[in-house]
């Protein structure tokens, strides 16, 4: 069997332990690693003429990117995943315990238990390639640091520092890293390997005393200032996360224990909590939607067909849709977009959008201006259809109208080539409906990206019936170059997003028309694990935009989607939410809290209570959501359940900890779920009938997922 490890000695007394996994292209911690590094660091300490170590990857971008996940799914019980965490302490004890200085020398991705390694070596010293970066992402797929990292790392950077760290999973690039005292030195990547044999020449130092303000020296410097900071985390923590995430509040206890009690506690803790972690079915869903997004990311959408290059790219209207797919184009994907609007006014807000999103990389200092500069450069304007022969795909983004869609084809079938793309940015209109104006068909596909555009992962790429296969694996490849999640749905109105939030947003505004309060009704969806609640996401998407996609979902897909007549008095009203500051809640008010304007009960004759039980609520807005998921799978809008368990948590913000609606309705099972529809079917009509799928299923007791 091919080794991971390998030890280079230099005449210096130097030597250099490389970890290279065969056949990989990222260094991954494996369990089986463990008697093969025992073995090594046995042969080290029998060497007398080894002065000191440094430890290096030997694969070109990446140091070590973490632990393999997938050996998690192999642990039986929190015992076994217990063993894991223990058997890594052990190596890293090892390591640490070593009498002659270790020096980690790190280049690219670091993460996870790949910094827990570089913890346990006495010095790290990183390149200062933008490759570079540090992080303890654990958090992430609902587990802590195991290898150790919730003692070692509030030990080197502080305990504020260290929880920020494991809490948020946040990354850090090696200028933050070396502020933070987590690397002892940041240098070139050419001399990163010398600058690591001479720190470990020469010798153990001292780490160098951390520059904290004065607040935070007293309140690491005293047990009652620890207390302080563990409250208060564990606080916010509660309030982000509603208790449905264990994850955060085990990470806090860990640090508190090792803090108070010492390191061996603090150790104890750690591979209890992360067993428990390990076998919670919060973890079980979060590492469900990494290995899902994995594994599409190795897709084309078409099956063995490849993508064709994009190397140019036009955005029809400037608008701040229009404006955020340039903006990605250019900064994510690095490829030129030109950006078509009728009037100046349209391409100057295009432009002014992407130079903001950009100049906030210069203000925090993790972009220079030359290279802001130079990304702007990628972004050019016109009024009339210049410059556009050679674009490989056109991004059309203008008003829902389907005139005016059918214009646009018919201009780009004239300017452009026969192989340009055309993709619209709809979230309503059938796809089908607007190829009916092309003379390609095949070239038309829609692309819908979801507000704000910079922020939102997802992206649904839409093919109708004549769509060809190179039209999708194009497209599919470009949105991932954009840094995007695309999944592939095939036409129907609404999508499958959309389709879903349709019948979730009806139910929310049914509930307020029988007479719950707004924040009632936002706190029980919020407290159920989404992002935000039903009130607050209208007013952010547009109480107009609701209006509009309704009547259009009602014609095409039956009159489940009819939406309640009394919105007609908010748009009468001129409600259309957070962007004419006049909605749900009030706008421009110098409170710091959210606060409810109450004149809309006045305008809907309400008279508002909270005395819905908030599971309940929360459930019939749910169970509408769920019902219409599968019925998308059963018609073909979306081609497998995985698929819809990440449109539904990218696109809208479903639960992660649930893994997606078809993974919750796994746990409900589907049974459970027929007779919450048929009850709420027998009070509140046949919007609540279950579909034939739901029904079948929970007939022959089957599964969406193994």
């Amino acid at each position: 069997m091919e080794k991971s490890f390998s030890l280079n000695r230099l005449e210096n007394g130097i030597a250099v332990l490389t970890m290279d996994v065969p056949g990989e292209t990222m260094n991954t911690l494996r369990a089986e690693f463990g008697p093969e590094i025992c073995e090594m660091l046995a042969e080290i300490k029998a060497d007398q003429h080894i002065r000191g170590i440094v430890l290096v990857s030997g694969k070109k971008d990446s140091f070590v990117a973490g632990a393999d996940i997938s050996m998690l799914a192999a642990c039986q019980t929190a015992e076994d995943a217990r063993e894991l965490s223990k058997q890594g302490h052990e190596v890293f004890f090892a390591l640490e315990s070593l009498n002659i200085p270790v020096v980690a020398a790190i280049h690219g991705a670091c993460l996870g238990g790949g910094l827990e390694l570089a913890l346990a070596c006495h010095q790290r010293v990183c390149s200062d390639s933008p490759k570079t970066m540090m992080g303890v992402p654990e958090v992430q797929l609902g587990l802590l640091p195991g290898g150790g990292g919730t003692q070692r790392l509030p030990r080197l950077v502080g305990i504020t520092a260290a929880l920020d760290m494991m809490l948020t999973g946040k990354q850090l690039r090696p200028k933050q890293a070396l502020k933070m005292g987590l690397v002892n030195d940041v240098v070139p990547e050419s001399i990163l390997l010398q600058t690591a044999i001479e720190m470990a020449l020469a010798g153990k130092k001292v780490q160098p005393k951390r520059k904290t303000s004065l607040v935070n020296r007293l309140l690491e410097g005293t047990p009652v200032g620890r207390n302080i900071i563990f409250d208060q985390a564990l606080k916010q923590v509660n309030k982000k996360t509603q208790g449905n995430y264990p994850a955060p509040a085990k990470i806090i206890d860990c640090v508190r224990q090792g803090m108070t009690k010492g390191m061996v506690v603090g150790l104890d803790a750690e591979a209890n909590h992360f067993g428990d972690l390990v076998i919670s079915a919060e973890s079980e869903a979060l590492r469900s939607i990494f290995f899902a997004t994995t594994e599409m990311k190795k897709e084309s959408g078409a099956g063995e067909v490849q993508p064709k290059p994009v190397k140019k790219v036009m955005v029809l209207g400037g608008g701040l849709m229009g404006g955020g797919i340039a903006s990605v184009t250019t900064t994510k994907a690095k490829i030129p977009a030109r950006v078509k609007d009728i009037n100046e006014t349209g391409l100057s807000n295009a432009l002014a959008y992407a130079y903001k999103l950009l100049d906030k990389g210069v203000k925090r200092r993790h972009m220079t201006p030359a290279a802001r500069d130079n990304l702007m450069s990628l972004m050019t304007t016109t009024t009339e259809y210049k410059g556009i022969k050679d674009a490989d795909i056109v991004v059309e983004a203008v008003f829902e109208d389907l005139a005016l869609k059918h214009q646009m084809v018919k201009d780009v079938e004239r300017e452009c080539n026969e192989d340009t793309i055309f993709a619209s940015n709809t979230s309503s209109l059938p796809i089908s409906q607007i190829a009916e104006a092309a003379e390609r068909p095949e070239n038309v596909i829609g692309l819908h990206y979801f507000s704000p555009v910079e922020k939102m992962p997802l992206v649904e790429v839409i093919a109708h019936k004549k769509t060809s296969a190179q039209t999708i694996a194009t497209t599919v490849a470009f949105a991932r170059k954009q840094g995007k999640t695309p999944i592939v749905v095939q036409d129907g109105a609404g999508f499958y997003v959309n389709r879903i939030l349709a019948l979730y947003m009806n139910e929310a505004a049914n509930l307020l028309l029988e007479g719950q309060s707004v924040e009632h009704l936002d706190k029980a969806l919020v407290q159920f694990g989404f992002p935000v609640g039903p009130m607050t996401l209208l007013d952010e998407v547009g109480i107009d935009v609701g209006a509009k996609i309704s009547p259009i979902l009602e014609t095409e897909l039956g009159e489940r989607f009819k939406a309640p007549t009394a919105f007609d008095k908010l748009l009468a009203d001129d409600r259309k939410g957070r962007k004419n500051g006049k909605g749900f809640y009030q706008y421009g008010s110098k409170s710091k809290k959210k606060l409810v304007d109450e004149t809309v009960y006045t305008v809907l004759g309400l008279t508002p209570s909270s005395a819905g039980d908030m599971k309940e609520l929360a459930q019939r807005c749910v169970v509408q959501m769920l019902n219409e998921a599968v019925r998308c799978l059963e018609e073909g809008i979306i081609a497998s359940a995985r698929d819809g368990d990440i449109g539904a948590i990218f696109g809208i913000g479903f639960p992660p900890f649930l893994g997606g609606p078809f993974r919750y309705i796994d746990t409900l099972g589907a049974d459970k779920l027929v007779e919450t529809l048929d009850q709420y079917a027998k009070v509140h009509g046949k919007r609540f009938k279950p579909c034939d799928r739901l029904v079948e299923m929970a007939t022959a007791g089957t599964r969406f997922h193994d």
